[in-house]
């Protein structure tokens, strides 16, 4: 029954709301949890982006996968371990004035793990863009080798 309340559901607060009530814990750990309420509404955000991955490609020390851009050409996401950070590619978001004037902070990164229903939620900072999207995540890149998501939500503030 939780199941076909929570496909009713049009945003993810309601979402989390829900569970709380049921008493059920819907984050993936105690970062994630803390992490979610920080996530900026879309009035707030710089840009927002939904990928889905079809198929991650496990390398000696990294994770890639195809994503599609607006435009409809594959870029290349590439998931690592390593000091926290994220390097945007340019086709993916949508933004404008991001030299030093115009600054880009933080992104939080937001998926569902298949198997448990579980939300992680990390908050990076940019480093930088790119001619591919690169992340440095030490659990996301440990969860893409299992093959545990298939959707990444990118919020950049």
């Amino acid at each position: 029954m939780v199941s076909t309340e929570l496909s009713v559901c049009n945003t993810r607060y309601m979402c989390v709301y829900i569970y709380g009530s049921l008493g059920l814990n819907l984050f993936f750990d105690r970062i994630s949890e803390a992490l979610f309420d920080e996530i900026p509404k879309p009035s707030v955000a710089r840009s927002r982006v939904l990928l889905n991955i079809e198929q991650f490609e496990i390398g000696q020390s990294y994770v890639t996968a195809k994503v599609q851009n607006r435009y409809g050409d594959k870029v290349t996401l590439n998931i690592q371990g390593g000091p926290p950070g994220i390097e945007l590619q340019k086709s993916l978001f949508k933004i404008k004035n991001h030299q030093k004037e115009d600054r880009l902070y933080y992104a939080y990164l937001l998926t569902k793990l298949i198997q448990t229903n579980k939300i992680l939620v990390r908050k990076l900072p940019v480093i930088g863009i790119r001619d591919w999207l690169l992340i440095y995540e030490d659990k996301l890149a440990e969860l893409s080798v299992k093959d545990a998501y298939d959707e990444l939500e990118i919020v950049v503030v």
